[in-house]
């Protein structure tokens, strides 16, 4: 299923480094606000994590850097929900230079549903997991 944004924003001259392209801190910022919008997507909403005592946690995080993003460039990121299990999901960011549509970065990440009290996996709940399923990319998207 072909996703809207899953985050938008700007490389400010304070996020580069000295060789003068974005630091790869800012890259991991950038891909972690795009994991919370895709999360919400999906029923795993900020007032549903808190309510539940549940939470997300990264396990596996893959990132491939492709071109650099300079300052003041604009940047998108679309997210494309891969696989689903009982306990985990696994999807995919695409990283964009909004104005050329080039390929900065892409990100695939491993992340549990856990259990905050109990400080282990869970199950998703059953509405989690069926908007997770209508959300699943089909493989041209990937």
């Amino acid at each position: 299923m072909a996703q809207e944004a899953t985050y938008r924003g700007t490389v400010y001259p304070w996020q580069c480094d000295h060789v003068g392209h974005m630091n790869i801190m800012w890259y991991v910022g950038k891909l972690d606000e795009a994991n919370w919008n895709l999360f919400a997507r999906l029923g795993l909403t900020p007032s549903y994590l808190r309510s539940s005592g549940r939470g997300m946690a990264a396990v596996q995080q893959n990132i491939t850097y492709r071109r650099e993003l300079l300052a003041g460039d604009i940047v998108e990121i679309r997210s494309h929900l891969l696989e689903i299990s009982d306990k985990s999901i696994r999807f995919r960011h695409e990283m964009r230079n909004a104005e050329t549509g080039e390929i900065a970065a892409t990100c695939e990440i491993t992340a549990v549903h856990m259990d905050r009290g109990l400080r282990k996996s869970a199950p998703f709940a059953d509405a989690i997991r069926q908007t997770a399923l209508r959300h699943l990319a089909e493989p041209a998207e990937v």
